[in-house]
């Protein structure tokens, strides 16, 4: 009688042994090596290159093979992933080697425009081209309940084929051929987050004179600013409609009349206006217009040129 102890044994050891796609990796900042150090946790051979050599270091300790240069890095593996500090970085580094064959993605933070014209580069060398914007800061990666992720776009036929080792460090939201298309929505994204920030600074520097901890004011502010969160819906199907007067609750008439209140309050708490009074411009400008039904969304038509 045969026993299924050895074939679960021989099961096992064939899942265990299925080969995991090698990846190179240029770049070993703050980022670079996060990315690095789940590669290797996950068991893909990982070969790793960074101009100051030092930082591989650490690395190679934990397994991972460490080239002398750039061209070496990319010679030993088809997917070779880019996290350096900026485009120009970019063009330092992988001057002059040969990217035949390789599969090219680029996590370097970059505008829409550089990311076109870097895959264009890239085709010109033989290489097919991924772009990617990391929606995540270096301790969310590898840590699959903080909720970091990368936007891909440009081929998704290579996406296709990488998406498990690019699953990851982080989780993977393909965007579109358009190669801009990571970056236009990595920025369009911290772009929001940006004004979010401004608008937080600007609270808190109304309370700043005041007996009014600003600790016990912060769950109040989170939460208010979670309750608006999904208005950014309403905005996107007004956009998508054209029909800024849609399911309105505030006006933009009532609204621009009382921004002297806010504005008034700035200036007896000693706080400048700067940044909430560029918006405030925009929506009287937007009132100007005869639009005084419409929500907020007109202001959007007037930064577009």
């Amino acid at each position: 009688m045969i026993t299924s102890g050895p074939v679960t044994s021989l099961i096992g050891m064939t899942q265990n042994t299925v080969e995991k796609t090698s990846v190179t990796l240029l770049g070993l900042g703050a980022m670079g090596t996060a990315l690095a150090r789940t590669w290797l946790a996950a068991g893909h051979p990982l070969t790793v290159w960074n101009r100051t050599p030092a930082r591989a270091a650490a690395l190679a300790a934990e397994g991972a093979r460490v080239a002398d240069s750039a061209a070496e890095a990319v010679a030993s593996n088809t997917l070779v992933v880019v996290c350096l500090l900026d485009d120009t970085s970019v063009d330092e580094v992988l001057a002059g080697i040969d990217l035949s064959g390789r599969d090219l993605v680029n996590l370097t933070t970059s505008t829409p425009a550089q990311a076109r014209a870097r895959a264009e580069w890239a085709h010109e060398r033989g290489a097919r081209y991924l772009d990617g914007g990391i929606m995540a800061v270096p301790p969310m990666i590898g840590v699959p309940e903080a909720g970091g992720y990368v936007f891909y776009s440009g081929s998704r036929e290579l996406f296709e084929r990488h998406r498990e080792p690019l699953a990851i460090p982080a989780g993977t939201t393909y965007v579109g051929e358009d190669a801009g298309f990571a970056a236009l929505h990595d920025l369009a994204l911290l772009s929001a987050m940006y004004g979010m920030f401004a608008g937080v600074a600007h609270a808190f520097a109304l309370i700043r004179k005041e007996d009014i901890d600003p600790v016990v004011l912060a769950p109040l502010l989170a939460d208010w600013l979670v309750a608006m969160a999904p208005t950014v819906h309403q905005t996107a199907e007004q956009l998508r409609s054209g029909d800024y007067t849609k399911g309105v609750v505030s006006n933009l008439a009532m609204q621009v009349a009382g921004t002297p209140t806010f504005l008034s309050t700035a200036e007896q708490q000693g706080v400048s206006p700067e940044l909430l009074g560029p918006y405030f411009e925009l929506m009287r400008r937007r009132l100007a217009q005869g639009s005084g039904e419409e929500d907020l969304t007109g202001v959007i038509d007037l930064l577009v040129h």
